[in-house]
């Protein structure tokens, strides 16, 4: 039982990661500032995933792939976990 809801932990974490990920994408068009509160807290929540991926990635333009790049491998990353633990 224990091993069941270690499973469904780690696929909500992911999921749950996968789309502060994307809320930050969409809130940066909508809070250019980050002055919103909701904006400072999915900030806080996706820069330790998104800053490392950033300083490895060279900058194309103005446009920033890191959020690609975190998802594609929380994707990948969540989904070997999961094999591992199943």
């Amino acid at each position: 039982m224990s091993s069941n809801f270690l499973v469904n932990f780690v696929y909500l974490l992911f999921e749950v990661l996968s789309f502060a990920i994307l809320a930050r994408v969409v809130l940066s068009w909508l809070d250019q500032t980050g002055s919103w509160r909701i904006s400072e807290i999915v900030h806080e929540i996706t820069e330790p995933i998104l800053g490392p991926i950033r300083n490895i990635l060279p900058t194309v333009g103005m446009f920033d792939f890191s959020p690609i790049v975190a998802i594609l491998l929380l994707n990948a990353l969540g989904r070997l976990l999961l094999q591992i633990l199943q």
